[in-house]
C-alpha cells in the first residue's frame, strides 16, 4: 500500500463520518467596496499590459495593503505570473483609489514545474521575510516520463522582494515520496523551526477536500503521517479548498477562507472556517460571499469569487479575491457578523 492509498483511507473515514456539517445555505453579508481591473494596473518592469488581474494573496503592514495578483499578458497558452502592489487602507475604506497602480512582477515561471505558470499565492510574514505558497503549474519527471502536475510551490523573498529560492513540497514517508496529481489551496498557520503547519489540498484519488498536515521548511516536505483531513466535500459540490491566508484572532484561534464549486451551476461559493494552531476545525460557516451581478458573474471562468487574501483592520475582515478569473474585487464584513455564523464543533 502507498502513500496515496493510506491517504485515502483517512479521507473516506472523514467523508464518512462528517458529512452534513455545512448546509447550501447563502447568506451573503461582505459589502463590496472595490473592483480592480486589467486596464487599471500599470507594470513597471514588464513592457506589456495583463489581459486579466485575479486571485490575489494580501499582507497588512501598518496602514498598507500589500496585495500579490496573478496576472495574464495573453490568451495563447494562458501562462500566469504573480505580481505585488500597495495600497492605503484608506484608499479602499474610502473607494478612492488612485489609477493606475503600479505593479511589479516577482514570480514568473523559470523552472519545469512552474512552466505554465504561477498562480494564486497565498501569503506569509515571517521574520521580515516574504513566503508564499503558490499553484506551480507546469510538468515533473517520473521515470523518465514527463507528466502534468499542479504542484504545492513555495517561493521565500528578502525585504526587497526579491526571490532568495524557490521550489515545490513533497509528501514523503522514509525514502517514499508522492507527488499528487494536484496539491494547491494551501496556506501557513504558523511556523516553529524548521517545521510549519499547514492547510492544504492534495488530490487523493480524484477527491479534492480541506487537509493539515506538518511541513518542513527547508526540505520542502509534507510527512504523510501528519496529514488529516479537515473537513469534506458535501453531497451537492464538486470540490471544496482553502482559500486565503489565515487571520489570527487569539492565542489559538485563526480565521481563513474556503471554497467550494456546487455541483448545479460549477459556481464557486465562500466561506469561514476557524481552526486552532494545528489546523484542527474549530467551527466553520455556510457560505458568505458569492458573486452577484454582471461585474461579478461575467469573465473568463463566470460565477467565481475565489481568495487568496484576507486581512483583519480593527473589527472589520477584508476579503481580496479574484472575480470570475477577470478582476480583483475586495469585500468587507464586521467580525462580528462573520462570528454570530459560525458553527462550533468544540471549544
Amino acid at each position: 500500500m502507498n502513500i496515496e492509498h493510506r491517504l485515502a483511507r483517512k479521507q473516506h473515514d472523514i467523508i464518512k463520518n462528517m458529512i452534513g456539517l455545512r448546509k447550501p445555505k447563502l447568506e451573503d453579508i461582505f459589502e463590496r467596496r472595490l473592483y480592480i481591473v486589467p486596464s487599471d494596473i500599470t507594470v513597471d518592469n514588464f513592457q506589456r499590459s495583463p489581459v486579466v488581474v485575479f486571485n490575489p494573496g494580501a499582507l497588512f503592514i501598518e496602514d498598507k495593503i500589500l496585495i500579490f495578483p496573478r496576472l495574464i499578458f495573453d490568451y495563447y497558452k494562458y501562462v500566469s505570473s504573480i505580481g505585488v502592489f500597495e495600497v492605503g487602507i484608506s484608499e479602499v475604506l474610502e473607494k478612492t483609489l488612485n489609477k493606475p497602480v503600479h505593479t511589479t512582477i516577482i514570480l514568473w515561471p523559470q523552472l519545469l514545474w512552474e512552466f505554465l505558470g504561477c498562480e494564486d499565492p497565498r501569503v506569509y510574514l515571517f521574520k521580515n521575510q516574504i513566503l508564499i505558497l503558490y499553484t506551480g503549474k507546469g510538468y515533473c519527471y517520473r521515470k523518465e516520463q514527463l507528466y502534468r502536475k499542479d504542484v504545492l510551490g513555495f517561493a521565500e523573498l528578502d525585504e526587497s522582494r526579491r526571490i532568495i529560492r524557490k521550489g515545490f513540497f513533497k509528501i514523503v514517508n522514509g525514502t517514499e515520496e508522492f507527488i499528487p496529481e494536484s496539491n494547491k489551496d494551501s496556506t501557513i498557520v504558523g511556523i516553529h523551526g524548521k517545521k510549519a503547519i499547514l492547510l492544504t489540498r492534495p488530490e487523493i484519488e480524484k477527491k479534492r477536500i480541506c487537509w493539515r498536515g506538518e511541513a518542513d521548511i527547508s526540505e520542502l516536505t509534507i510527512e504523510e503521517s501528519s496529514l488529516e483531513p479537515v473537513f469534506p466535500v458535501e453531497e451537492w459540490e464538486i470540490k471544496v479548498g482553502w482559500s486565503t491566508n489565515v487571520v489570527k484572532l487569539s492565542k489559538n484561534e485563526y480565521l481563513v477562507g474556503w471554497h467550494a464549486v456546487l455541483k448545479k451551476d460549477l459556481s464557486y461559493k465562500n466561506g469561514i472556517a476557524l481552526v486552532d494552531d494545528q489546523g484542527e476545525l474549530l467551527a466553520i460557516s455556510d457560505y458568505l460571499l458569492a458573486p452577484q451581478g454582471l461585474q461579478e458573474e461575467y469573465g473568463d471562468r463566470p460565477l467565481v469569487i475565489f481568495g487568496d487574501g484576507l486581512i483583519k483592520y480593527k473589527e472589520i475582515l477584508f476579503w481580496i479575491g479574484g472575480v470570475s478569473d477577470y478582476r480583483i474585487g475586495v469585500f468587507t464584513a464586521q467580525l462580528d457578523n462573520i462570528l454570530e455564523r459560525l458553527r462550533w464543533l468544540r471549544g
